[in-house]
């Protein structure tokens, strides 16, 4: 029987050893000993110790079900945010403080649990907003089926369904995602985002599509969170208890020297509409989207358009049909890219806030129509795992939703670094 050297015999042992959480306490001293008792010469030792090294990488991770779980892989995403923005309300005695401030954005753990057969286990938590991100099980039958059950995320809009948090290439989404779809302020139409519910869905020959029943409410938080929010747990009021529905259909391919990808999306949420943030008296909403991305080289172009029907929301006895778009061209150049963003909202009445569609910015009052310039550049220090991004921002607020006249203004810079595993 062939016998092996003795320093690969070591290197099995270190190697065994390395799959235990002793390893970052005992490897080294072993390889001293092994040396010194003439078993590995200098050379060996380099040599196993960068080997080993390598083994890292490849993790077991032992638990009380661990006949049953095959694979567990963890995730993160760690955003760190400076905001620099000051607002000015035309005609106002004093302009509101304006934000300066550093903040962690998302600081994102996550864990999927693989049990084979197609059966997963998916959580994500963002420690910076004490929230949900995702938490759901998942049956996947094929890349054309998979069946979540749980809490993710409504299937709509470019920015807000198809781009991840991680891939924004403006920082932040844009005023005519955020107006729609993030939580119902009296203004804003709260009518997407996280959703508790049953998601069926799947991608073949270029075609996507995604169809949910959920819950109407948007809930992200473990309880009440000190709000009426009613948290993931749910509860039955006049308010929440008719499910919402949710469909998207998308299609993409590539061509000679780029990527096309183009896609529609709606979803009717029942008793979520009506004026002010009372919801619950009979007043839905139906918000609908349209979105493309054209890519050709290091040029990129997005575009997303949003419209809804919203009864009563802006009075007992009027309904507001607000309209929103953005449309963005990116350019990269090796490890550098350039972007601009255009976003313009028309709430028909319902109302906007330049803070309801810039983020961190002050309050401009309450206006009828709003966009916002943004311009920066991202530097991907290590593809997107790493990367620095800086921009620029100009929004603008104004008229009345009665029709009269007034402005408000916003500027200021936001900048964003990202690690990504």
């Amino acid at each position: 029987m062939a016998k092996l050297p003795s320093k690969w015999l070591a290197l099995a042992g270190l190697l065994s050893l390395g799959a235990t959480s002793l390893f970052a306490q005992d490897s080294k001293a072993l390889i001293d000993a092994l040396v010194k008792k003439g078993i590995l010469t200098d050379a060996d030792a380099k040599q196993i110790a960068a080997e080993v090294s390598q083994s890292q990488s490849a993790m077991d991770v032992a638990t009380s079900n661990d006949k049953i779980l095959k694979k567990l892989t963890i995730s993160g995403r760690f955003q760190v945010q400076f905001a620099d923005i000051g607002a000015s309300i035309n005609g106002a005695a004093a302009n509101p403080v304006p934000t300066e401030h550093f903040l962690l954005r998302r600081i994102y753990l996550g864990a999927k649990a693989d049990f084979g057969n197609g059966w997963t286990g998916n959580l994500n938590y963002d420690f910076a907003n004490a929230s949900f991100d995702a938490a759901f099980i998942e049956w996947k039958q094929s890349d054309a089926l998979f069946i979540d059950a749980g809490f993710r995320k409504a299937p709509i809009g470019l920015e807000e369904w198809v781009t991840s948090s991680g891939n924004l290439r403006a920082i932040e989404r844009s005023p005519a995602t955020r107006y729609f779809v993030e939580s119902n302020n009296g203004r804003r139409l709260g009518a997407g985002s996280y959703r508790t519910g049953v998601y069926l869905g799947g991608a073949d020959s270029g075609l996507t599509y995604t169809v949910a029943v959920t819950n109407s409410e948007r809930d992200e938080f473990s309880s009440l969170n000190g709000n009426s929010d009613p948290g993931v747990q749910g509860s039955g009021t006049a308010a929440n208890n008719t499910p919402s529905v949710w469909g998207n259909l998308g299609y993409g391919s590539k061509f000679t020297g780029g990527t096309y990808k183009v896609g529609a999306s709606a979803g009717y949420l029942p008793d979520q509409g009506g004026p002010g943030s009372a919801v619950g008296q009979g007043n839905g909403i139906t918000v609908y989207n349209l979105y493309g991305v054209w890519t050709m080289g290091g040029f990129d172009l997005e575009g997303e358009y949003f419209w809804a029907d919203d009864h009563h929301g802006a009075s007992a006895t009027t309904d507001a049909r607000p309209t929103a778009y953005m449309i963005q061209p990116a350019y990269r150049v090796g490890d550098w890219e350039a972007v601009v963003r255009y976003s313009y909202v028309d709430s028909d009445g319902r109302g906007v806030n330049i803070s309801d569609g810039t983020r961190s910015s002050p309050s401009g009052g309450t206006m009828n129509k709003m966009s916002e310039w943004f311009i920066g550049c991202n530097w991907y220090i290590k593809s997107n795992d790493v990367k620095l991004q800086l921009g620029y921002i100009h929004s603008e607020s104004k008229d009345t939703v009665t029709g009269g006249s007034a402005s408000a203004k916003a500027d200021g810079v936001r900048s964003q670094m990202q690690v990504n595993f």
